[in-house]
């Protein structure tokens, strides 16, 4: 039992040591990974790196899951330390946390949401993950319903946007009216358009005072959406 133990721990040392690397590569080569250059930095042959992940979707499927808990724990714990029926502020600690998380970890910000990796597919068992931050916006229409505090907006939805959405809510989002799940999803859209615009460079000579424009744009979704303001 101590020798299995042993072994245990050593082998989840050695992951914890790939997965660091591979994040490094990420960081210069963005999600072009390989198992081969990250076995040459950690001066293993470059078999030995296949005893731990049997191949480079093996390794990027751990990193994709480990980047949305990560996100999902940071936007949840930004949305727990707002009083519940402060939904617009709620709104707001969850959109800055994203966009805190994005900026810290710019590489795995990439890989979830940045151009789609040539030839990977993404698993199923990453699906729950990647739910994790818009459901923290859910949680607060959802609220804000509950409370009477919120109501679906009179959108005239084409038949086709309202049938998609309506399948989505049962899916996902079930007793979300669809007028009220479209401003959500336009609000949480439009938040990773920001993120990804300034992460990628693309507000470079146009916004300098980054914050405040944020803190702008994303008030204008809670407008959209009809978060009442405190």
């Amino acid at each position: 039992m101590v020798a299995h133990s042993l072994r245990a721990r050593v082998r989840a040392g050695m992951i914890d040591e790939i997965k660091t690397v591979a994040r490094r590569h990420l960081a210069t080569d963005g999600a072009n990974l390989s198992l081969r250059a990250v076995a040459r930095d950690m001066g293993m042959v470059s078999s030995a790196i296949y005893r731990y992940f049997p191949s480079r979707d093996d390794l990027l499927t751990t990193l994709i899951l480990e980047a949305y808990d990560a996100l999902g724990d940071a936007v949840e714990a930004a949305d727990a330390a707002v009083d519940r029926a402060d939904l617009r502020g709620r709104w707001h600690a969850v959109s800055r946390a994203a966009r805190a998380w994005a900026l810290a970890h710019p590489a795995e910000y990439a890989l979830l949401y940045g151009s789609p990796v040539p030839g990977y597919a993404a698993p199923d068992d990453t699906v729950a993950p990647a739910q994790r931050p818009p459901l923290a916006l859910v949680g607060i229409l959802r609220d804000g319903l509950a409370a009477g505090r919120l109501s679906p907006p009179d959108d005239d939805l084409p038949e086709p946007v309202r049938a998609d959405l309506a399948e989505l809510a049962v899916g996902f989002f079930p007793g979300l009216p669809e007028a009220l799940l479209a401003r959500g999803m336009s609000g949480w859209t439009q938040l990773f358009g920001l993120i990804s615009f300034e992460l990628f460079g693309r507000l470079n000579r146009a916004v300098p005072h980054r914050d405040e424009y944020f803190d702008h744009q994303t008030a204008l979704m809670a407008d959209l959406i009809g978060l009442p303001t405190p």
